[in-house]
């Protein structure tokens, strides 16, 4: 049969494989399967700003999409492309980080002595504490939620706890390690910039920066370039043949960019649990050495030595999934028992029917990484626009004009971007917020992109 490409993808929410094939049109996908992973758990040490994820139910959901794929093709497997969460990190003993066994499809490991994955929405890190850590040599500015931030938290707030690991990474990265027995673990451009203290110039840590810090520089990762191969899965993975070939592990953002990107002049509208708003830089384009830390814009290293202008926004479908919390929660305080949801379709209905607000939502509820005190506010209040209808037609618009307050039309225009790709769960199931991106954006919006994180690492290998 033909061979197959096993892309992953090791999501906030969810786990995600899919299998990829190559025809005489292209790469098509034959077979795909998700899992939802409702793998938060409490953090102990930093509540109520942590935010972390227990490695064991992503493993096992990991474990339940490559079981549920179909044996003959998973044995046609000759490459696995990785991605996953950005920015988090999770620490591991290396030569304990796993325990393999035999289940009904195959041999599958499962994490043995390893940290909870602490992810890339943790607020442990105030701004009073980055600006008391070593400022970084890199394009990138530090933030909550990154790598060496959080490795700088527990050096400070409980030294003991890094101690009993000399490995960490992302969680793609860790996948990756167990895969192909890495005693080091192996991390791409990628994930490295997203991580904070690496020079996207010259592909290196900041060491020296580190070291004179008392940053425990050997839990860092050794660095690669994305696309090349991280080594070979030592075990007959869920029936995958011994020896296939395992990619470094790649930040989904890229990946989902990578899925549906075939012209520069496209921009990328992705509203999912975030929301992003993304650009091609011109060929040869350098990013600056140092961050403008009041900058919406992020430059991310891509593929082949390319980057991507991004307005990262750290609000999107959370925003309307904790607005939807609050109405059940108030329904419930008022003696009445509504599902989460069923309350979406109806928000989105009565929205519908109300073309124009004045009501003004900024919606950054989760702030953002260049102005993290900068919270949510409504404003423009009146009496005959308080209805359901009313608040969620100005949130869309909010979230829309948030992200288009980071990475304005002009300089879209400026870029000669001709066209937006819309994407994301949150854009292809709220019909609002789509109306709000056409009536903000002047150009030609093409929705159903089927972004898609899993198939971008696959594509990639």
């Amino acid at each position: 049969g033909p061979t197959c490409v096993l892309g992953i993808d090791l999501g906030t929410t969810s786990v995600k494989a899919a299998l990829v094939t190559g025809t005489e049109r292209g790469l098509a996908l034959a077979q795909s399967c998700s899992r939802e992973t409702q793998a938060h758990s409490d953090s102990l040490g930093a509540a109520p700003q942590g935010m972390e994820q227990d490695v064991q139910k992503i493993i096992r959901a990991l474990n339940e999409c490559l079981a549920a794929l179909p044996q003959q093709q998973l044995q046609q497997v000759t490459h696995i492309g990785i991605s996953g969460q950005m920015h988090g990190v999770v620490f591991w003993k290396s030569d304990k980080g796993c325990k393999w066994s035999e289940s009904g499809t195959g041999a599958a490991f499962e994490p043995d002595q390893v940290s909870h994955l602490v992810t890339w929405q943790d607020g442990r890190c105030s701004p009073t504490f980055l600006t008391s850590l070593p400022l970084p040599q890199s394009h990138v500015s530090l933030a909550t939620g990154f790598g060496c931030a959080t490795v700088y938290w527990y050096l400070k707030n409980s030294p003991d706890f890094l101690k009993a690991y000399d490995a960490a990474g992302t969680i793609q990265d860790y996948v990756v390690a167990m895969l192909c027995d890495l005693k080091k673990p192996l991390m791409s451009v990628q994930n490295a910039a997203s991580w904070g203290y690496f020079n996207c110039r010259n592909k290196s840590w900041n060491t020296d920066i580190l070291k004179k810090s008392g940053f425990p520089v050997h839990l860092l990762p050794e660095v690669g370039d994305p696309g090349s191969i991280a080594g070979r899965t030592t075990c007959a993975w869920h029936g995958i043949p011994k020896g296939a070939k395992v990619g470094i592990a790649l930040g989904d953002f890229q990946c989902s960019v990578y899925s549906c990107l075939t012209e520069r002049t496209d921009a990328v509208l992705n509203i999912s649990t975030s929301a992003q708003l993304t650009i091609s830089m011109p060929l040869g384009f350098q990013p600056p050495e140092a961050p403008d830390p009041s900058s919406a814009v992020t430059y991310f290293p891509y593929f082949n030595g390319d980057y991507l202008a991004v307005a990262a926004s750290l609000n999107g479908g959370n925003v309307l999934a904790t607005f939807v919390g609050m109405v059940a929660q108030w329904a419930q305080e008022l003696g009445f028992q509504v599902q989460e949801s069923a309350i979406y379709p109806r928000i989105i209905q009565a929205a519908l029917a109300q073309k124009h607000s004045k009501l003004s939502v900024h919606p950054t509820l989760f702030g953002e990484r260049h102005l993290p005190e900068l919270l949510a506010s409504v404003s423009s209040i009146g009496a005959s626009e308080l209805s359901l209808g009313h608040v969620t037609r100005a949130l869309c618009r909010g979230l829309v004009e948030n992200l288009c307050s980071m990475l304005p039309v002009q300089h879209l225009q400026e870029m000669g971007v001709r066209r937006i790709l819309g994407s994301g769960s949150a854009l292809a199931r709220n019909e609002v917020l789509r109306q709000e991106v056409d009536r903000i954006f002047p150009f030609p919006v093409v929705y159903g992109k089927d972004v898609d994180a899993a198939v971008g690492a696959a594509m990639v290998m």
